[in-house]
C-alpha cells in the first residue's frame, strides 16, 4: 500500500485517477485554473503538471532529428524546441495551480524533465514525482527524484524489460520505497490494440510494485479493462474541450468523460471481489425467482404425484428440480392445496 498525501493506492483501493493537464492550458493561467476546477468537479483524485522549459528538454535546432516530420503526429511541422515553448507550463504558474487544486481537495504533483525541475518542485513540497515515458531512460533524473524519498511513478512507454529493470534499480538504490509503474503506449492517440493490458499483472509480478496505466487511447474502455487486470492508477490527459485546441487536446478527455472514467473504473474495481460460487448475501432475496417443485393441483392424502400435479415452477421455496423424478410416483401424506411447495415431509 502506497500513500500520496492521505490517498491510499493499492490493490485494496479504488483506482487512483490522475488528470494530466500537460500543455492544454494554451499558455493561459486562467485556462489552467479552469482545467483544475473542471478536473476536481469531475472527481479526479489528482492533477498533474509537467515541469520543464524548451531549453531544459531539447536544443534550439529546427532541422534533422529536431524537426517533427511525421505527418501522422499531432505535432507534425514543429521543431522540438518550438513545440515545447508552446506546451510548457510557466514555472511561476505552478504555485497558484497547486494551491487551487489543494483548495478543491485534489492532490497536485508534476513530471520533472531534468534535475533543476526536481529542485524547483522540492521548493513547492510536491508529494510525489512522475517520470514520463520519454524520460524513463534518464537515470540521473530518476535517481534525483527518487533521492527525495517521495513516491515515484514511472511510465514505461517504449521501455524494454531491461530498461524498466534499470529504472527500478535506480529508484530503489536511491532510497525510494514507494514505486508505481504505469503500462503505457507512447503514441498519440494510442489504439486499444496496441495497449496490451495483459502486461499489467505480469509487470506487477516481475517488478514487485504497484502497476497502473498511462492511457492515451480515446474514451475510457481501455482504462476500465486495465482496472479489471489489476491497475491501481489510471492517468489520462485532460482538457475542457478538445475543440479548444492545444498540443495534447486531440487525445485528452473532456469533463463528462473524466467523470465517467472515475465512476466506471471504481465500479470495475468493486466488481472484482473474490472467487465466489453459490448465493452471495444480496442474492438471498432472489431465491424466490428460482425454479422448484410445487403442487399444481389440489391433492388428497394418498394421491400419487404425477406429471399433472407436480410442476417445476417459480418461486424457489420447494424441493430442488433435481428431485423431480424421485418425487414422481410417490404418495402425498395429507390433503394439500394447489400452490403448496413440495417438501420431503409431504411424502409417504
Amino acid at each position: 500500500m502506497i500513500k500520496i498525501n492521505n490517498k491510499k493506492i493499492g490493490r485494496g483501493c479504488a483506482p487512483f485517477i490522475i488528470a494530466e493537464m500537460s500543455g492544454n492550458h494554451n499558455q493561459s493561467l486562467s485556462k489552467a485554473l479552469d482545467i483544475v476546477d473542471a478536473a476536481a468537479k469531475a472527481g479526479s483524485h489528482a492533477l498533474k503538471l509537467q515541469t520543464y522549459t524548451a531549453d531544459t528538454i531539447t536544443l534550439d535546432v529546427k532541422k534533422g532529428d529536431f524537426f517533427i516530420s511525421d505527418k501522422d503526429s499531432p505535432w507534425s511541422g514543429n521543431s522540438l524546441h518550438d513545440l515545447y515553448k508552446q506546451a510548457y507550463t510557466p514555472w511561476e504558474w505552478h504555485k497558484p495551480i497547486m494551491q487551487r487544486a489543494s483548495d478543491l481537495g485534489m492532490i497536485c504533483f508534476s513530471s520533472p524533465f531534468d534535475e533543476s525541475a526536481v529542485d524547483f518542485l522540492e521548493d513547492l513540497n510536491v508529494p510525489a514525482y512522475k517520470i514520463a515515458s520519454f524520460e524513463n531512460n534518464h537515470l540521473p533524473l530518476i535517481k534525483k527524484a527518487s533521492s527525495t524519498g517521495k513516491p515515484i511513478i514511472i511510465s514505461t512507454g517504449m521501455a524494454t524489460v531491461s530498461e524498466i529493470h534499470e529504472a527500478v534499480v535506480a529508484v530503489r538504490e536511491s532510497g525510494c520505497k514507494d514505486l508505481i509503474l504505469l503500462k503505457c503506449t507512447s503514441t498519440y492517440p494510442a489504439t486499444p490494440e496496441s495497449s496490451n493490458i495483459l502486461t499489467i499483472p505480469h509487470m506487477r509480478e516481475l517488478f514487485d510494485c504497484e502497476v497502473g496505466l498511462s492511457d492515451h487511447t480515446m474514451g475510457v474502455g481501455t482504462s476500465i479493462a486495465a482496472v479489471a487486470h489489476g491497475a491501481t492508477v489510471i492517468e489520462k490527459h485532460f482538457t475542457i474541450s478538445r475543440d479548444d485546441g492545444g498540443v495534447d487536446s486531440t487525445f485528452s478527455l473532456e469533463p463528462n468523460e473524466l467523470e465517467l472514467l472515475v465512476i466506471e473504473t471504481k465500479r470495475a474495481f468493486e466488481s472484482l471481489g473474490k472467487i465466489s460460487y453459490g448465493i452471495v448475501g444480496e442474492e438471498e432475496k432472489s431465491k424466490i425467482f428460482r425454479r422448484s417443485l410445487y403442487i399444481a393441483e389440489d391433492m388428497n392424502s394418498g394421491d400419487i404425484f404425477t406429471k399433472d400435479n407436480l410442476r417445476i415452477v417459480r418461486p424457489g421455496e420447494g424441493l430442488k428440480p433435481k428431485y423431480y423424478d424421485k418425487v414422481l410416483g410417490r404418495k402425498v401424506n395429507c390433503d394439500v392445496k394447489k400452490g403448496h411447495p413440495v417438501s420431503w415431509g409431504l411424502l409417504v
